[in-house]
């Protein structure tokens, strides 16, 4: 859904079904879309009621009739070009034959819990419905170590965090076809080919296989992969050499390019090809050494931790700072392993986001130490080029438009304001009570550990015994929830329990990643409780993705399109 799209010379109607509010974002691409169109009759779906419109215009009172809904209905006519060609707006809401139960783990997830549980819509609806199903809401800052952790074992986690993403996209990425084609790449023919992407929804065998890349580890992706492009090949009869052993990027290169010389077999097996060269690209691409380093440093931080405070453990990143100026980094022609700021970045989430105490006096200690074994120009010009050389914006947080606005002073207000937003993610879990850390320290027979807050959820959730969690927060629907929570106090009531029900919606507000994926599947296979668990989440995430979310927008007015 883009403003590159547009009807055919014979497609006089046109229908729209969409997510959001109508207006920003979503109604200037309607308008693209049906000024570059012929339609005459156009219809749009909006998932969001009339009275969230009349919020969205800053109107608080009821009025009669839907005017927004009309006064859309008139530009949808201005935009195909006259007023007497008919157009209309509904409201189609996205309902569930299913009777829920609604449950919430964080502050944020308490509210939309509530809300859901609340609203008349939903009432009614839990009134008629035949299914039963349970609903549990996780805020992701409440862990952020595992949006941001660098996982070796995930081929899809490294694809989306190598591979470019779409204008516009916060999932899907952009797939290199040039090996589908003769054409050696130059500096004109660039960006002549349309990319391929990993949305590959008209064939089942390729559903299947990114199914498979997103839950299965690295060596067992790779090996689907080539098992499919193997197959693919044999059924058009194409010349395919076997090769055993170890899959590499070449390797799948040589299947993919087979497929060149026949059109009618390059269509037939588009999906497969897309996500093989995914796999291709991501497997040779130059900033995978990075990722290894990356992980390499969190192992490391992750045993520190256990041994010594945060301010020690933060120390020891100080003199990767010094190293990372223009030129170095992840995204540049440095040395294979070298980390860029926004990688340091991504680093202290990891840290701050495990840690459970944050002892900002031994730190400040630490680095003015630091400081005053350096010149003083030398720190503001590394403190400079800590921002002007991070593709993590600070211009929300410092007040300025360009980052060539960017002086000394605004650098050190914007490494003030990052250190006090890792200090609120340190404190993210204060308020649970079963949940208040995701770290075991060392014990001197076993190492460290990360323990994912998601995977406690879980395990709590299918827990043989159906325990009573205070972190896992039943919210009422209705008179008789409330006097099964006020009278259980008093006698054997049976509480609701996400566990209640033979179907469970599992909402991560905020993303969530590919391993975190899989790890969900092996949790519910391994307690073997026969619910079928339903993963829904706001985007994939990459652990790039985290920084650009805590720092660079302002979250007390985010970009909602409206």
């Amino acid at each position: 859904f883009s403003s590159f799209e547009a009807g055919g010379q014979n497609e006089p109607k046109a229908v729209f079904v969409v997510s959001t509010v109508l207006k920003g974002k979503t109604a200037d691409i309607i308008k693209d879309i049906i000024s570059l169109s012929r339609f005459q009759y156009c219809v749009v779906f909006t998932t969001i009621p009339h009275y969230i419109h009349l919020l969205a215009n800053n109107v608080t009172g009821d009025l009669e009739g839907n005017p927004v809904f009309e006064q859309f209905e008139e530009k949808l006519c201005e935009w195909m070009g006259d007023m007497i060609y008919t157009a209309e707006v509904m409201h189609a809401p996205v309902v569930f034959s299913i009777n829920e139960k609604s449950f919430s783990v964080g502050p944020m997830s308490r509210l939309i819990a509530g809300e859901l549980a609340s609203h008349p819509q939903a009432k009614n609806r839990r009134k008629s419905a035949l299914n039963k199903a349970s609903t549990v809401f996780i805020d992701r800052t409440l862990d952020l170590t595992g949006a941001v952790s660098h996982h070796g074992d995930s081929l899809v986690e490294k694809i989306l965090s190598v591979l470019p993403q779409f204008p516009g996209h916060v999932t899907d990425v952009q797939v290199g076809m040039l090996e589908l084609t003769y054409l050696k790449q130059t500096n004109d023919n660039k960006g002549i080919l349309a990319p391929g992407c990993l949305a590959q929804n008209q064939s089942a065998t390729a559903r299947l296989l990114w199914e498979t890349m997103l839950v299965a580890k690295q060596k067992e992706a790779v090996m689907e992969v080539r098992r499919q492009l193997v197959e693919a090949a044999s059924k058009e009869n194409l010349p395919i050499k076997l090769s055993l052993g170890r899959v590499t990027a070449e390797q799948l290169c040589s299947y993919v390019q087979l497929f060149r010389d026949s059109w009618g077999a390059l269509e037939s097996h588009s999906g497969v090809l897309q996500l093989g060269l995914a796999a291709a690209q991501a497997l040779r691409h130059p900033a995978l050494p990075c990722w290894d380093a990356c992980l390499a440093f969190e192992r490391l931080l992750l045993q520190a931790l256990g041994d010594s405070d945060l301010a020690e453990v933060l120390k020891q990143l100080l003199p990767l700072i010094k190293s990372s100026e223009p030129g170095t980094g992840s995204d540049s022609s440095s040395g294979p392993g070298e980390l860029s700021i926004d990688d340091l970045l991504v680093l202290l989430v990891y840290v701050y986001s495990m840690a459970q105490e944050l002892p900002f006096v031994t730190l400040c200690k630490h680095a003015i130490l630091h400081v005053k074994k350096a010149r003083k120009s030398d720190y503001s010009m590394n403190t400079d080029v800590i921002f002007r050389h991070s593709s993590v914006s600070v211009c929300v947080s410092v007040g300025v438009s360009v980052p060539e606005e960017l002086t000394v002073e605004h650098a050190h207000s914007a490494l003030e304001n990052v250190f006090e937003t890792l200090r609120g993610v340190s404190h993210a879990r204060d308020h649970l009570k079963h949940f208040s850390s995701v770290y075991s320290p060392s014990d001197g027979a076993h190492q460290a550990t990360y323990r994912p807050l998601l995977k406690q959820v879980l395990e709590e959730i299918f827990h043989p015994d159906r325990r009573e969690c205070p972190d896992v927060e039943h919210m009422s629907g209705g008179l008789t929830d409330l006097l099964k929570t006020g009278f259980s106090m008093f006698m054997k009531v049976t509480r609701p329990h996400p566990s209640d029900h033979p179907l469970l919606f599992l909402f991560l507000v905020g993303g969530v990643t590919p391993s975190e994926l899989r790890l969900i599947r092996e949790v519910v296979s391994t307690h073997k409780s026969g619910t079928q668990v339903v993963v829904m989440s706001t985007r994939l995430l990459r652990p790039s993705d985290v920084p650009h979310l805590l720092f660079s927008i302002d979250r007390l007015k985010p970009d909602i399109g409206v």
